[in-house]
């Protein structure tokens, strides 16, 4: 076998560049590029492979959770079928990236991070920024990240790496099993050369099936929708991965079923197809939660059940109800103790059409739903029109984003108050137009998820809606897009405070403790004192971005006007109201004191219990 001499990190970027993969027919390279920050631990080894290989790109970030969730948020708009790498040096570098390789497992997306370790060889250990044990050698800070990857791996000997990269790809490219990567790659190692066979540096193609679910468990699915009465689908992220809306909607013509959609699954159909419910589970709409509640069948497509989906066990309450699960996933498919039907969701959908050709659901139960969505639809247009705040209202800011984006454009967020609002509110025409990172709800994911989305859609505007809070977490990232000359349009919601934990604390009656942005008072000893006086103009200018200021429903409709004529990063700025929110959310379970002096606790207490009686489990 003919070799080729290469350190390790000069492999492992000639093996990556030649992995490409393919579905249905259209092949492209997995891997779009390299994001980085460098130190010691990866400085001269894959720091060192990347600049002979200009070709694959190098990309920096300013924090390395930030290059994770580019890269997830970019896999995430090209359906999973390509991601970028992610390289750090040893210690603080790496263990930055552990909470967007949680999202990016959490989340079902693909990532791959090649951080930096210690010394292999050990003979000049403790180094610079290495984590000691007084019980074993063999342990590091990267050892964190086994719990939140789907492949973990440590390469301490230069062959090791022929054996590992090709399960590093079957992970990444499994539909089933995809997440975050972790090959973790000693600083020595990286730069130690080796004579590697030529053959694992060919061209390799990985298939993308589409696996079909069993016969007989399609033939009683298809037995229990025939024999059901109330169905709803629940369309979560996997109908949209698959790449399979069109089929959800020739299903929903055929049958009448109605759809509710998760975060990850909202635009799996049309917000005015007459049979969408719109946002399903604690952010639901009304009509959503009355008709899964009803539901005598659950038909779940692509999804994974959060807490949310399910109002915390509480959404789903006919004493009859059963479930049919579409998922690639085993695991996902068999929640609450459904009929699993394991395979491909967009093949899986076509089989069930073959064969449900005289299934048709009770005309009533249509009816219901199309007048729940004629209802809702007209609901969200009075949100969009509310005029009797002082500052704008979250809904009315989401409402003229919306009326001003075209029917490509993305609006993209993660966490706050902001996510539940847009569910509810946003109305979806295209399947990528909704972008949450909802899995983890990441602080931070926002401006570094809206570069990746637009690196993977350059011809679509992108809009990051983004509170205060979440602004601060990682508002660096602007750096980055005005270095790529990537052009995002963020909208900086303030209301001086974290809105959404501030209305759940009330809710629990712990009266918005902790979450607001002021001055400590010198006579509560609390934080409640003036506002603290945070000029977000001047810091997102200092960053590079154009900066606008809107005051109010016209001037915010100028400001983005403005934002999308500019080929640059633009943030708008606009203060908005704290407490002024959207009613109508269902129980989600956040656990209660269940003893306290405050009376507010104890009436919160009371209502905890009384949900808590709602929940079910499906056996």
């Amino acid at each position: 076998m003919s070799t080729v001499k290469l350190t390790v990190a000069q492999a492992v970027i000639k093996f990556l560049m030649n992995q490409y993969v393919e579905r249905d027919g259209n092949q492209n390279k997995f891997f779009a590029g390299c994001f980085g920050i460098f130190g010691h631990g990866n400085v001269a080894g894959i720091g060192q492979a990347l600049n002979e290989n200009p070709e694959f790109r190098y990309y920096q970030t300013r924090n390395e959770q930030s290059m994770v969730h580019i890269a997830a948020a970019y896999a995430k708009m090209k359906n999973r079928l390509s991601t970028f790498v992610c390289t750090t040096s040893i210690g603080p570098g790496a263990t930055n990236m552990i909470t967007g390789a949680a999202a990016a497992t959490i989340n079902r997306l693909p990532v791959l991070l090649i951080p930096g370790d210690i010394f292999a060889r050990r003979n000049v250990a403790p180094v610079l920024q290495q984590l000691e044990s007084q019980y074993t050698q063999d342990i590091s800070v990267n050892d964190c990240f086994k719990p939140v990857s789907k492949y973990w791996d440590r390469i301490n000997r230069p062959e090791q790496l022929i054996t590992s990269l090709p399960e590093v790809m079957r992970v990444l490219t499994s539909p089933s099993e995809t997440g975050t990567v972790t090959l973790s790659i000693p600083q020595d190692v990286q730069a130690e050369a080796f004579d590697f066979p030529k053959e694992l540096f060919r061209k390799r193609v990985w298939n993308i099936p589409r696996t079909r679910p069993d016969s007989k468990m399609l033939l009683n699915a298809v037995n229990l929708i025939n024999e059901s009465k109330k169905p709803v689908i629940v369309s979560g992220g996997g109908t949209i991965y698959s790449e399979a809306t069109k089929k959800l909607c020739d299903l929903i013509d055929l049958t009448g079923i109605p759809v509710a959609e998760t975060f990850a699954g909202k635009g799996s159909v049309p917000y005015n197809k007459p049979e969408n419910l719109g946002a399903v589970g604690a952010t639901g709409t009304p009509g959503a939660v009355e008709m899964t509640a009803e539901a005598d069948l659950i038909i779940g497509v692509g999804t994974r059940y959060s807490d949310f989906t399910t109002s915390s066990k509480t959404a789903f309450q006919n004493p009859n109800v059963k479930f049919i699960n579409i998922n690639v996933t085993d695991f996902d498919s068999h929640k609450h103790s459904a009929l699993p039907l394991i395979g491909d969701a967009k093949e899986t959908l076509n089989e069930l059409i073959e064969k449900l050709t005289n299934y048709k659901v009770d005309e009533s139960w249509r009816n219901k739903a199309v007048e729940f969505n004629r209802s809702w639809d007209a609901k969200v247009e009075e949100y969009y029109t509310d005029k009797k705040n002082t500052l704008i209202s979250q809904a009315e800011l989401v409402g003229v984003v919306n009326q001003f984006s075209d029917k490509k454009d993305v609006v993209l967020c993660a966490a706050g108050s902001l996510p539940g609002d847009l569910h509810k509110l946003w109305r979806t025409q295209n399947e990528k137009g909704f972008h949450l990172e909802y899995g983890y709800s990441t602080m931070g994911y926002e401006i570094a998820g809206g570069i990746g989305a637009k690196l993977a859609c350059p011809d679509r505007e992108i809009y990051v809606l983004v509170g205060d809070g979440n602004y601060l977490m990682n508002n660096h990232e602007i750096i980055t897009a005005i270095q790529e000359g990537i052009k995002i349009t963020i909208v900086l919601l303030n209301n001086n405070g974290f809105a959404s934990i501030g209305g759940l604390s009330e809710s629990l009656g712990s009266q918005r403790f902790g979450t607001n942005y002021r001055y400590r008072n010198s006579s509560t000893g609390k934080i409640d004192g003036e506002i603290l006086p945070v000029d977000f103009v001047k810091n997102a200018e200092s960053l590079g971005a154009n900066v606008l200021t809107a005051t109010d429903v016209e001037s915010l409709n100028d400001c983005l006007v403005k934002a999308k004529e500019s080929n640059k990063t633009t943030l708008i700025y606009i203060e908005t109201d704290l407490v002024k929110g959207v009613a109508g959310y269902s129980w989600w379970e956040v656990p209660v004191s269940e003893v306290s002096e405050m009376e507010s606790v104890k009436d919160a207490y009371s209502k905890y219990v009384e949900n808590k009686k709602k929940q079910k489990y499906y056996l």
